[in-house]
C-alpha cells in the first residue's frame, strides 16, 4: 500500500477511536473554545500560548476569558504550556494566532511565521499542521507547507497540512464550533481526508473544498461581505441623519420586504478579530496580483471614519448647547466592540476615547464587563489606567455628554435616558417609541440648533442625539 496512505490512514484511525493527542497553540477567542470542543468529545488536548497568564489560568481551571465558565475549563483539563516543545507529544497541531494589520492596511502575519517556524523544530512524521487564523489566499501553502517540509516532512506523505477557517463568534451561545458547519482544505486528497477526519468528530458538519486558497478566500469573503454591508449602512445613517430620517425606522421597513433584502444595523464603527481587518486582506492580495479592489476599500474607509463623525456629532451637539468639546466632561457606555462580550480588540470604543482626549474633553467610561482600561490601549503612555465608573444618578448629572457606544443588558438605559443631560447614542438603542423617533432637523452648519434625532416627547430627562 502507498506510505501516505499508510501514514494519513494510521492517524485518521487514531483520530476515529479519540486516541489523537490534539494540540491548539493560541487560547483565546479562538482557540481555547476549539480547544474545549476536542477535549469535551474526548481527545486528550495540549493548549500552548505566550502569555504567561493564560498558561497558568488553563493549568489551574480557571477560564481567562470573559463568557468561558471556570467549570468548562476545569473539566477539559487542558495541559497549557508556554512553550512549542510539547508540540512533538500531539497527532493535530492547529495554529489559532492573531492576524492583525500593519500601520498601512498590510497584513501581519508574524505570529503565524513565528509559530510554524517554532513548530517546525518539533514536528515529527505521521503529524498534521492546521491553520485556522483568517488571512489571505496562499499563506497555508507559503508557511505550513514549508514548516512540514523544514522538519523533513513530505507534506501529503508522512506530515499533512490543512486549513479550516475559526467561525467564532464570541458571546453567541448560539453558533458554537459544535453547531456551525466547518469548512475543510488539505494541500493534497490525503491531507483533505485527515481534515475531514479531524474535524468531523467536533464540528456541526463538514464543507470541503477544493483547495486551500478557496477555504483561504470564502472566509475572507464571509467577513467582506458584512464589512461592506454594514459600510453601506453606515453611509446611509450619515446621509439619514442629514436628512432629519430615522435609520432605524428606514431598516425596520425595508426589513419587511420577504425576499432580496438582509438588514444590517449601524454602529459607530467596528471592532473584533476579523471584521475591521478581514478586507484590507482582501484588498492588500488584489493589490498584490495588479487589481483593484475599490469597492472593498471604499467600505473600509466608511467604516473607519465612523468614529470621528461619532465625535464631531457630539461636538455639535455641545455646540448647540453653547458648551465646547474642550473641557466637556463625557462618559463613555462600552468598551467591548460588541454586546454581552468583554472583548475590546479593534473597539472603535477606544477610538473615539482617543479622539476625545485629543480634543481636550475628560472621558470617563462605563461597562461592567471591561472593569479596567489599561493606559497602554488608551494613548500609549504611562498615565493610570483608568477603572470602569459605577453607573448612578450623580455620575449622569455631573456629565456634559454621555456616549452610548455599545450597551449590555447589564447598563441600565433608562436610568441614563432619566438623569444624563446629553446623549449620544449609536447604536440606536434610545430610540423612544421605536416609531419614527429620530424626529428634527439635520445638523446643518446654519442650523445647528436642530438636532438630527432629538428624543421624542416622551423622554422626560436626557436630550437624545442619534450618531
Amino acid at each position: 500500500m502507498n506510505l501516505g496512505l499508510t501514514v494519513a490512514e494510521a492517524l485518521i484511525a487514531r483520530l476515529a477511536a479519540r486516541q489523537a493527542r490534539i494540540g491548539v497553540v493560541g487560547l483565546g477567542h479562538v482557540g481555547l473554545p476549539l480547544a474545549l470542543r476536542f477535549a469535551e468529545v474526548g481527545f486528550a488536548v495540549s493548549g500552548f500560548d505566550i502569555d504567561a497568564r493564560t498558561v497558568r489560568a488553563v493549568n489551574a481551571g480557571r477560564s481567562p476569558l470573559h463568557g468561558i465558565a471556570d467549570a468548562r475549563v476545569a473539566a477539559a483539563r487542558i495541559a497549557a504550556h508556554g512553550e512549542l516543545d510539547a508540540a512533538a507529544e500531539c497527532d493535530a497541531i492547529l495554529v489559532c494566532v492573531p492576524t492583525p494589520i500593519g500601520p498601512h492596511k498590510e497584513p501581519d502575519l508574524t505570529a503565524v511565521r513565528r509559530t510554524l517556524a517554532g513548530l517546525s523544530l518539533h514536528l515529527r512524521p505521521g503529524q498534521a499542521v492546521g491553520l485556522e487564523s483568517t488571512t489571505y489566499p496562499g499563506t497555508t501553502e507559503g508557511t505550513v507547507v514549508p514548516a512540514l517540509r523544514a522538519a523533513g516532512l513530505t507534506p501529503g506523505v508522512d506530515g499533512f497540512a490543512i486549513y479550516s477557517p475559526e467561525r467564532e463568534d464570541p458571546g453567541d451561545p448560539e453558533h458554537t464550533v459544535g453547531r456551525v458547519p466547518k469548512l475543510v482544505a488539505g494541500h493534497t486528497p490525503a491531507c483533505l481526508e485527515v481534515a475531514k477526519a479531524l474535524y468531523g468528530a467536533v464540528a456541526g458538519s463538514l464543507v470541503p473544498v477544493s483547495s486551500l486558497a478557496v477555504a483561504e478566500l470564502t472566509k475572507l469573503y464571509e467577513n467582506v461581505f458584512r464589512a461592506v454591508n454594514i459600510g453601506l449602512v453606515n453611509e446611509l445613517k450619515r446621509l439619514c441623519h442629514a436628512m432629519g430620517l430615522d435609520v432605524h425606522e428606514v431598516i425596520d421597513a425595508a426589513s419587511t420586504k420577504p425576499f432580496g433584502f438582509m438588514p444590517f444595523r449601524p454602529g459607530p464603527g467596528l471592532g473584533g478579530h476579523c471584521i475591521p481587518v478581514d478586507p484590507w486582506y482582501l484588498a492588500w492580495k488584489a493589490r498584490e496580483m495588479g487589481l483593484a479592489a475599490d469597492f472593498i476599500e471604499l467600505a473600509g474607509r466608511v467604516n473607519d471614519a465612523m468614529p470621528a463623525y461619532v465625535v464631531g456629532r457630539l461636538r455639535d451637539a455641545l455646540d448647540a448647547r453653547g458648551r465646547t468639546l474642550r473641557g466637556a466632561r463625557v462618559l463613555l457606555l462600552g468598551l467591548a466592540y460588541k454586546p454581552e462580550v468583554a472583548d475590546t480588540r479593534e473597539s472603535p470604543a477606544i477610538e473615539i476615547f482617543r479622539l476625545l482626549v485629543e480634543r481636550g474633553a475628560e472621558v470617563e467610561y462605563h461597562d461592567p464587563l471591561v472593569p479596567r482600561f489599561p493606559a497602554t490601549r488608551r494613548l500609549g503612555g504611562a498615565a493610570p489606567d483608568l477603572r470602569s465608573r459605577d453607573l448612578d444618578p450623580a455620575v449622569l448629572a455631573a456629565c456634559d455628554a454621555v456616549v452610548v457606544v455599545t450597551p449590555h443588558r447589564a447598563m441600565d438605559l433608562d436610568l441614563v435616558r432619566r438623569h444624563a443631560r446629553l446623549v449620544v447614542d449609536t447604536r440606536g438603542v434610545l430610540r423612544g417609541d421605536g416609531h419614527g423617533a429620530a424626529r428634527g432637523a439635520a445638523l446643518h452648519a446654519d442650523t445647528k440648533g436642530d438636532l438630527a434625532g432629538a428624543a421624542p416627547p416622551a423622554n422626560r430627562g436626557a436630550e437624545i442625539i442619534q450618531a
